[in-house]
């Protein structure tokens, strides 16, 4: 099947398994998981929170939309913000990095991205920035680092809930690269 021929219900249906296979990755290796969320807006947690059981891997979730919130409550430098630029992978690092100081979780997922034409530095429509932290403990060496940054089609919440779902999709590949360093 491809997405152009699959039936919303049959869509939401594959979606809520994918999540509870994320969230079944999560319990089999002991991971907890924050977010730190711009674009997604709470998205990237509420998707685990969709997964009956979800609280034996869901720390905390903080939304910080405005830059001042970024600098205030998660600590990104704003020469960060102003060399890189908002939707940047240096952003959403920082941000994983501030949400790691707030929790215990041994994952955090940070988001920060353009969901519309409202980018004034004019970052393309559906740039998403993402970063993945991981704790030391466990099969994790080290604390550990990953981000990249994808385009997503679509009206506003598409994008977001693309966004929200991409990032969730990648734990389990970034987990493999965590434990092999």
């Amino acid at each position: 099947m491809t997405a152009a021929n699959i039936a919303p219900s049959d869509a939401a249906r594959q979606d809520a398994t994918d999540m509870k296979a994320i969230a079944h990755f999560l319990k089999r290796y002991t991971l907890t998981l924050s977010t730190a969320e711009s674009c997604t807006a709470g998205l990237i947690a509420s998707r685990i929170a969709e997964v009956p059981g979800c609280g034996a891997v869901l720390r905390l979730a903080i939304v910080t939309y405005s830059p001042d919130t970024k600098t205030a409550v998660l600590h990104v430098p704003q020469e960060t913000i102003d060399r890189h630029g908002l939707t940047s992978e240096p952003v959403s690092l920082a941000m994983a990095r501030g949400m790691a100081d707030y929790t215990d979780a041994s994952l955090v997922i940070a988001n920060t991205g353009v969901a519309d034409d409202g980018a004034d530095d004019g970052t393309p429509p559906g740039t998403q920035c993402f970063a993945w932290w991981f704790r030391q403990g466990g099969a994790v060496p080290h604390d550990i680092e990953f981000s990249e940054t994808r385009r997503f089609g679509g009206d506003r919440n598409a994008i977001r809930i693309a966004a929200a779902s991409y990032a969730l999709s990648r734990v389990q590949h970034y987990h493999a690269l965590a434990v092999r360093r």
